[in-house]
């Protein structure tokens, strides 16, 4: 089952403890994101590190409840200029609000998810497949019907494997 619109934002509002994903791809190019990439190349601040939005809401919001939001970025350095830009856009603003973001660095070492595809895991027992064209952008969200347990497992590893956003960044 394809999954769009309210379906895909009631899986963000509606989780009981926790909404993580694992992002494996080098860039995802969205649309939206072409004014704010252009801003970056030509070395414009895009936000404040105070920025607000309603993700950083949500965030904020669902952590005070104790519903944790998190992430492990799968990379290779040198940086790419749209994992730079990903870096000071949303990772920097979405850990201030809570968010618990990973860096699983790969670059010297074999990728422990090589062939995993990036997807969403909620409370451990729904797995949202996020399905992107070889270009980049994202085709489909894909309600996968089978076990989560080799989800979790993956998410076992890749936050074993990974160092917080903030200890990557300064380090």
């Amino acid at each position: 089952m394809l999954l769009d619109g309210d379906e895909w934002r009631a899986m963000f509002r509606d989780f009981h403890t926790e909404a993580w994903r694992l992002e494996t791809l080098p860039q995802y190019l969205m649309p939206q994101e072409e004014t704010e990439i252009q801003a970056f190349r030509d070395g414009k601040r895009i936000y404040p590190q105070a920025y607000r939005s309603s993700y950083t809401d949500r965030i904020k919001g669902q952590r005070a409840e104790g519903r944790t939001n998190g992430r492990v970025r799968i990379l290779t350095r040198p940086l790419s200029e749209y994992l730079r830009f990903e870096f000071s856009r949303y990772y920097e603003p979405h850990v201030l609000a809570g968010e618990d973001i990973r860096i699983l660095d790969v670059t010297d070492r074999e990728n422990p998810l090589a062939d995993v595809q990036d997807f969403w895991l909620f409370d451990r027992s729904t797995v949202v497949l996020m399905n992107y064209a070889p270009n980049d952008r994202q085709i489909s969200r894909e309600l996968y019907e089978g076990d989560p347990a080799p989800f979790i497992e993956y998410q076992q590893i890749a936050v074993a494997e990974s160092a917080p956003f903030s200890e990557y960044v300064s380090g």
